[in-house]
C-alpha cells in the first residue's frame, strides 16, 4: 500500500499510495502510513515528505468500502481509529509534508491531503468528501480540518450536499495552494520540498508548531507569547548563529542536522 523512497532526493522522502486500482485505504494500509511517518520522524536527515498516488488518475479514492458492506460495528471502530491515528500523525509530522494530488482525492484520500501542510493538485483532479452518500461520514479529521481551510460554508457544501470540487475551484477556495498541468504534481511538490532543507530545521519545526496553534484553538495572546518564547529558544542552539553568520558572510548555511554535518 505504501511505497517509500528516501534515496532519490537528499533530505526528501517520497511516499506513494499504491493499491490498484484506486489506491484505496485499508486498516492495514493506514497503519503502515502511520508507522512510515513515525519512522521518518526519527530520521533527522528527512526534512520534507511528498505524498502522491500511483498512476495517472487517482491520488486516493478513500476507504475500501468492501470492509463496511456487512455493517460490522467492530470493523468500523477499527477503521475509524486507524484513520484518525494515521492522519493525526501525518498532521503532526516533524517534516514539512506536501501532497501531490495527481487525480481523484475522494473521502479518506482528500482527508489524507488535508492532513498535509501544502497541497498541489493537477488540473484534472477532483476532490470530495462523499461519505454521507453511502451512509458514512468523514472520520479522518475531515469535518474539523476542512472548515479551517475553506470556511464553514464551503465545508458544508462539500460534506452536506456531496459537492465535488475541481482543481480550479479548489484553488479559488484555498483547498489547494497550487494547480499544475496533468502529470506535473509530483515534480512540483519535489521542487517545493527541495527548498525545505535549505532552512533551519529548528526554525521550521518551531514555526510549524506555532502555525498550528491557531488551528488548535489556542488564544491569540497565549500563541503570541509562545511565538516570542520560541524565537528566544532558537538562540540556545548553533543554527541561529550559523544562519545569521552565513548570511553576513554570503555563504550557504551548514545546519546542525544537515547531511553535510551528519556524515
Amino acid at each position: 500500500m505504501i511505497e517509500l523512497d528516501t534515496a532519490s532526493e537528499p533530505g526528501v522522502a517520497l511516499i506513494t499510495l499504491k493499491r490498484a486500482p484506486v489506491n484505496a485505504f485499508t486498516p492495514e494500509g493506514l497503519l503502515q502510513l502511520q508507522r512510515t511517518i513515525e519512522q521518518l520522524n526519527d530520521e533527522p536527515r528527512v526534512r520534507a515528505i511528498v505524498i502522491t498516488g500511483d498512476g495517472p488518475k487517482f491520488f486516493c479514492a478513500g476507504a475500501d468500502l468492501n470492509q463496511f458492506a456487512d455493517g460490522d460495528r467492530a470493523r468500523a471502530q477499527l477503521a475509524a481509529q486507524r484513520f484518525g491515528a494515521a492522519f493525526e500523525t501525518l498532521q503532526n509530522a516533524r517534516a514539512v509534508v506536501i501532497a501531490a494530488i495527481n487525480g481523484y482525492a475522494m473521502g479518506g484520500g482528500l482527508e489524507c491531503a488535508l492532513s498535509c501542510d501544502v497541497r498541489i493538485a493537477e488540473e484534472h483532479a477532483q476532490l470530495a468528501l462523499p461519505e454521507p452518500g453511502v451512509g458514512l461520514l468523514p472520520c479522518g479529521a475531515g469535518t474539523q480540518t476542512l472548515p479551517w481551510l475553506v470556511g464553514e460554508g464551503w465545508a458544508k457544501r462539500i460534506i452536506l450536499t456531496g459537492e465535488r470540487v475541481d482543481a480550479k475551484t479548489a484553488l479559488r477556495i484555498n483547498l489547494v495552494e497550487e494547480v499544475v498541468e496533468r502529470g506535473a504534481a509530483r515534480e512540483a511538490a519535489l521542487a517545493m520540498a527541495r527548498r525545505v532543507p535549505t532552512l533551519s530545521p529548528q526554525a521550521v519545526a518551531f514555526s510549524k508548531s506555532l502555525i498550528h496553534q491557531a488551528r488548535n484553538g489556542v488564544p491569540r495572546g497565549a500563541a503570541l507569547a509562545l511565538e516570542r518564547e520560541r524565537f528566544v529558544d532558537l538562540f540556545e542552539g548553533a543554527d541561529q548563529r550559523e544562519g545569521v553568520n552565513a548570511f553576513l558572510e554570503k555563504r550557504t548555511p551548514r545546519w546542525s542536522t544537515s547531511q553535510e554535518n551528519s556524515r
